[in-house]
């Protein structure tokens, strides 16, 4: 019978101590590349960051692409170590750009070849995973 009233008080205090905290000092830890399925199909690439929408034409560089297919970014992106491709952040919604976005699974212009952007002037790096900098230091 001890036993029961130990665990029964055990309990109790527990269910109590588990009500009065407060829920501030809670910590979430999410994992953002769990589950995420796969990557937006955008005929020019995604934003690398959430909510990863489809990026224009012009945004990404020459080395984010493979044979003319997006090598991708954001958590999708499993590049090589050190990877550093360069972006024009003009064509940033952050940075002011307010033009349409590539609605997902569009197809790109048949004309333009977007691995061999002509005049591409990039003076941004991203690592495909939501980090980058100016300039251009690691060209």
């Amino acid at each position: 019978m001890k036993t029961f009233r130990s665990l029964a008080l055990t309990t109790a205090f527990l269910t109590c101590a588990a009500g009065i905290a407060p829920a501030a000092m809670a910590q979430v830890y999410v994992d953002a590349n769990v589950n995420l399925g796969p990557a937006p199909e955008c005929p020019y690439g995604y934003y690398d960051y959430d909510p990863y929408p489809c990026a224009p034409y012009g945004y990404y560089g020459p080395e984010w692409f493979i044979s003319g297919v997006f090598i991708g970014a954001g958590p999708w992106f499993h590049g090589p170590a050190g990877f550093r491709g360069h972006v024009d952040p003009r064509f940033d919604p952050r940075r002011g750009y307010g033009r349409p976005l590539p609605p997902p699974h569009s197809r790109p212009m048949p004309t333009e070849r977007f691995d061999r952007i002509p005049n591409f002037r990039g003076d941004e790096w991203r690592d495909g995973h939501g980090g980058g900098g100016r300039g251009d230091e690691h060209r």
